[in-house]
């Protein structure tokens, strides 16, 4: 069977989020891929190259995703209009979609496992990790919202507590969501404490 490039990446990822990069060597995936270091090469010249690849994907794949839920697939300053025509209510139903997309989707879960276990080895693994995890989040959400009070989608609540806060507030029960459910909790109640979380959000902080 023919290997492709994307075969290579999903597999290298799952070594790497189960072993950590550093332990993982070119002729690991080779194997676990039965294929030669040779025919591993002719698609990546090394192991780095391969994880930046893995990295260019999930940023692909982020914008897919965002673009099916009719949010901003770019950072604010790169497309401040897209920013300006965000659903309220699609925003709360794509953090619900994230919940299962970040735990359920093999290629997600994966790489948070992966930048996870990363994340302290170097500054730029860190930042990696807080751009996707930690705060890069909350702060595309506060674009998002900043952008809501404006336009007086949102209430006097909501602008009194302010963009930022009202990212965190957001953005924080999917992050625990998420770890809970690593830590072996239900996923189902999980994801409908979630929803009901979320559309507290909703009704509380609607004009």
């Amino acid at each position: 069977m023919k290997t492709t490039k994307e075969d290579i990446l999903l597999t290298s990822l799952h070594l790497f989020a189960e072993s950590g990069f550093d332990a993982v060597s070119t002729g690991m995936i080779a194997e676990q891929l039965g294929i030669t270091k040779g025919a591993l090469y002719r698609h990546y010249k090394n192991k780095q190259e391969i994880f930046d690849s893995i990295v260019q994907r999930m940023f692909e794949k982020d914008a897919e995703r965002a673009e099916e839920d009719s949010v901003p697939e770019e950072k604010y300053e790169k497309n401040p209009g897209k920013y300006e025509e965000v659903s309220f209510k699609d925003f709360c139903d794509y953090v619900v979609n994230q919940f299962e997309y970040w735990t359920k989707d093999e290629f997600a879960s994966s790489f948070r496992r992966m930048i996870t276990i990363e994340q302290f080895k170097s500054p730029e693994k860190m930042k990696l990790y807080q751009d996707v995890i930690g705060r890069g989040p909350i702060d595309y959400s506060e674009d998002i919202f900043r952008e809501m009070i404006k336009r007086g989608v949102l209430n006097k609540d909501a602008e009194k507590t302010g963009p930022r806060k009202l990212a965190v507030e957001f953005y924080a029960p999917l992050k625990l969501s998420i770890d809970l459910s690593d830590g072996g909790g239900d996923y189902n109640k999980l994801k409908k404490n979630l929803k009901e979380i979320t559309d507290g959000f909703k009704e509380r902080y609607s004009a």
